[in-house]
């Protein structure tokens, strides 16, 4: 769910979402302020009694979450299906608008903003990359990484050696990105969220299709160069955010542990150490 609306988000190309955001931001423009360009600096996020539902006498999806993710921190995000973790991902983009509560990022209230100043200090990079205009053209530096022509060439090579994705910058792509394995489109997007600068990097299942040697790629990248970012790292694959500051898990709608996951493992009682049991007895 949260894929299909993001990528909505990003391309526009449903004409009935369209009107609607436009229509929410034009709403909203009498109550909100322009956020300031330096915001946010260090991507501190704080929910405070948020409840969300999708639509009127629907069900709370979000029920009164109160927590505080630090700035910087490298946070998994885990739970059954239907636990509430795209949820989370939506209400930080503001596609539903709270039911209840507040989330602040860096001490900003993201309603009292414009939705446009909002989603463009966030970046995510979803599981599935086949139809993001991001990666569609001729050219990886004319339609991926830079497609309004903002950064100069020193800053894209920059971005894609962090990103250990130099050596494709001139390599020439067919529709689709169709040269590229689905782990280097990861990658590409990464390099295209440190172009941005962003504080707030959210990682919904993008590791779930690539092999385990990829995924280590792409966890050592965020180690070294998202370490002053706030990465969320939503995921099916407990065994993936091991490595996290902390694991948020999520149980309908509700936060039920917040802990270092080392902490989560010794406590055999704990959600976390059951989604880990099944996660490592399961299929392959």
């Amino acid at each position: 769910m949260i894929q299909s609306l993001l990528e909505v988000e990003i391309r526009f190309l449903s004409v009935e979402r369209q009107l609607e955001y436009i229509q929410s931001e034009t709403s909203g423009q009498l109550h909100v302020d322009q956020a300031s360009e330096d915001w946010p600096q260090h991507g501190a996020i704080t929910f405070l009694d948020y409840k969300m539902r999708y639509r009127k006498n629907s069900p709370v999806v979000l029920n009164e979450l109160q927590l505080h993710i630090r700035a910087g921190e490298k946070l998994g995000i885990v739970g059954r299906a239907g636990s509430g973790k795209s949820s989370l991902a939506v209400a930080l983009f503001r596609l539903v608008e709270p039911t209840g509560g507040r989330i602040l990022i860096d001490g900003v209230d993201i309603t009292s903003i414009r939705l446009s100043d909002l989603r463009s200090k966030l970046s995510i990079i979803p599981r599935s990359l086949c139809c993001s205009p991001v990666l569609s053209g001729n050219l990886v530096s004319e339609y991926n990484l830079d497609p309004f022509s903002s950064y100069s060439d020193e800053e894209i090579w920059a971005a894609l050696e962090k990103t250990y994705m130099k050596d494709t910058l001139q390599t020439e792509l067919t529709d689709n990105g169709g040269k590229l394995s689905v782990g280097q489109r990861q990658l590409m997007c990464l390099s295209r969220a440190l172009l941005r600068d962003s504080k707030i990097v959210l990682l919904d299942q993008a590791t779930a299709s690539v092999d385990a040697a990829t995924d280590t790629q792409i966890q050592i990248t965020i180690s070294e160069a998202f370490r002053c970012c706030t990465v969320l790292t939503f995921t099916h694959r407990i065994n993936t955010v091991l490595q996290a500051d902390r694991i948020l898990v999520l149980d309908h709608g509700e936060v039920v542990e917040f802990d270092h996951p080392d902490v989560l493992r010794q406590k055999p009682e704990s959600l976390f150490s059951h989604l880990l049991s099944a996660a490592n007895t399961g299929p392959s």
